[in-house]
């Protein structure tokens, strides 16, 4: 499956399923970190098709207000959601193998 980009009203529709567990990336085309984390993500993505993988874009006006109720300060941020809850929130790039490991994959 491929990456998700979200705005508030899809993140939230996103979030809120049961059915696989969400992995919510908060990132900037700005930001290096950012950068190197997308082919990380997009090969999680890929290797598991369970995983749904969303990118949020703080600065797209529209999601500034989500980033900010999420308590994102520092990007890029993770948020990993299962059966609908918030399960861990990661901060900073990490290789595709110590997400898999964090997020018990």
């Amino acid at each position: 499956m491929s990456v998700l980009h979200l705005n508030k009203e899809s993140f939230d529709k996103l979030t809120a399923q049961t059915e696989k567990a969400v992995l919510v990336d908060f990132w900037a085309t700005w930001c290096g970190p950012c950068q190197s984390l997308t082919p990380e993500l997009e090969a999680l993505s890929e290797e598991y098709p369970e995983l749904i993988v969303g990118k949020v874009n703080v600065e797209e006006p529209e999601n500034i207000q989500l980033a900010a109720s999420m308590g994102v300060n520092t990007i890029p941020a993770m948020f990993f959601y299962r059966n609908g809850k918030l399960e861990k929130q990661l901060v900073g790039y990490m290789p595709k193998r110590e997400l898999i490991k964090k997020l018990g994959l």
